[in-house]
């Protein structure tokens, strides 16, 4: 496929055979080495019905399941735009905390030992089942379903401030339990307040350096700061409603006369019963997503404030793995997109041929971040007040022993207001096990200084830092191509993983 440079940090594929829109890339030319595979998905996802502005594709891109990880597409709701569970992927609302402590590197380290082994205690983690709730039956797993963090804080797991630094307030709105299926609940019933295996984490860390004083203040970090880092999401949850609405997506696509060139990419119209079906039951799974990291933080807390005398307190949570309904101005249908002026919104206006200029008309679309970001700019009115002036913070995971980055979104972000979110694999995590042993991982890890509790020596394996791209150049990119800012660096002491 042809790949058009347009500026250091922005390629374009133009549009061709089934494309609806055009695709394009944020990146640079080291990190387009070996993404072939995630660059057909992007063409792929240019195709969907009602797709408007781009596909787009983060710097973090890798081959995903039907749309590339590290892809955002939005659809007009009103003109037959599709939702596709492919769009958000199997761990729904997959996201990271950032909590902060009130103590700095250099008080804490004397205290490290007896946390990372608290931690090492309270939190649940591994393929399995297993939970920091025992849920009592069906009615208060319902509960998490429908209030998501909220109903988490209402049972004592946390405190009211939660959940103002929480996306949507702790729980998206609109989630229909009665689109989770049987096996669903079966699997939510044992694992609520886990961490899982694979990427997913809890690192604690402290702020090595800072980019933005005065935005880093408002998130509530500082130089020399310890925090706490969660990355998990809604595990079986998610994965077996995932898995449920593609088959039934892909039965349905027929009768709505969609045709998708991977079935991977099966979706319905945003409007359908279909689709409402999945929206609902997805946002049950975002809710138990939250429920998840706000039980987890508070386990960490207990330990926090029983080994080392220190407080934690929430800077922010966000999800990257999310279908949302959101208000964005479009400049004519299926046309080019770039990046737009003003506050309060991403504006994508169109260049190509028959494409309006200047802001276009604010439409109800449903944007899918699978592998990205929301970055929304200041002055944005889903903020929280205390935020609203700096811009909504962005929390991107590094590997194992590497940095980890906040940053903030911006003014005229593109990609409708949404940006990177982590390292993005390069190497399988089989590839990465025949690379290296868990032991030795271990063995570099504490030599470095970083205090290691894994689950499984093969889980450190799978996880090797070399197994990702440098998470310093991909947040290098985003900032380059205008969808984010820097604000801190934080590299980690300690990391419990599964």
């Amino acid at each position: 496929m042809e790949l058009v440079e347009e500026s250091p940090h922005r390629y374009r594929i133009p549009a061709h055979g089934a494309m609806r829109v055009p695709g394009v890339v944020f990146a640079s030319r080291a990190l387009l080495t070996d993404v072939r595979q995630a660059l057909q998905q992007v063409v792929n996802v240019a195709t969907l019905p009602g797709i408007v502005g781009a596909s787009y594709a983060m710097p973090d891109v890798h081959w995903g399941y039907g749309f590339p990880i590290g892809g955002v597409a939005a659809t007009d709701v009103a003109d037959g735009g599709v939702v596709s569970p492919g769009g958000v992927g199997f761990d729904i609302s997959c996201g990271v905390r950032l909590l902060a402590a009130d103590t700095d590197a250099e008080a804490f380290r004397r205290a490290l030992p007896a946390v990372m082994d608290g931690l090492d205690r309270a939190i649940p983690r591994g393929a399995g089942p297993g939970g920091v709730w025992h849920l009592t039956g069906p009615g208060q797993l319902e509960r998490i379903l429908a209030g998501g963090s909220r109903y988490a804080v209402e049972e004592g797991y946390g405190e009211a401030r939660d959940l103002t630094r929480c996306e949507d307030g702790g729980a998206v709105a609109d989630a229909d339990t009665a689109q989770v299926g049987p096996r669903a609940r079966e699997r939510g019933l044992a694992q609520v307040g886990s961490l899982g295996s694979g990427n997913h984490f809890l690192e604690v860390q402290w702020v090595d350096e800072v980019y933005d004083a005065e935005v880093a203040d408002a998130f509530g970090i500082a130089a020399g700061q310890v925090c706490v880092m969660i990355h998990c999401g809604s595990r079986g949850v998610g994965h077996q409603i995932c898995t449920d609405h593609v088959r039934a997506m892909d039965r349905a696509m027929p009768r709505h006369g969609i045709t998708v060139p991977d079935r991977q990419l099966a979706c319905a119209p945003v409007d359908s019963p279909e689709g409402r079906d999945y929206l609902g039951a997805m946002a049950a799974a975002a809710n138990y997503g939250r429920a998840n990291r706000q039980l987890l933080s508070d386990a960490a807390r207990r330990v926090f404030r029983r080994a080392a005398g220190a407080r934690l307190s929430l800077v922010y949570d966000v999800s990257h793995n999310l279908a949302k309904i959101e208000s964005h101005p479009v400049a004519g249908p299926g046309v080019d997109a770039v990046a737009g002026p003003g506050p309060g919104a991403s504006v994508e206006t169109g260049t190509g041929p028959g494409a309006e200029t200047g802001p276009g008309e604010r439409r109800r679309l449903c944007v899918h971040r699978k592998g990205a970001t929301r970055a929304f700019p200041p002055g944005h009115p889903d903020l929280p007040e205390d935020l609203r002036d700096v811009g909504q913070p962005v929390l991107i995971p590094g590997t194992m022993g590497t940095a980890s980055y906040v940053l903030a979104g911006v003014p005229g972000g593109d990609a409708f207001a949404s940006t990177c979110h982590g390292a993005g694999r390069v190497l399988s995590r089989h590839q990465a096990a025949r690379e290296t042993t868990g032991a030795q991982v271990r063995d570099r890890l504490e030599a470095a200084g970083i205090a290691v509790r894994p689950r499984s020596l093969r889980g450190l394996s799978e996880e090797t830092p070399e197994a990702y791209k440098d998470v310093t150049e991909v947040v290098a990119a985003s900032e380059g191509a205008g969808l984010c800012r820097t604000v801190a660096r934080l590299v980690p002491l300690g990391v419990v993983k599964g």
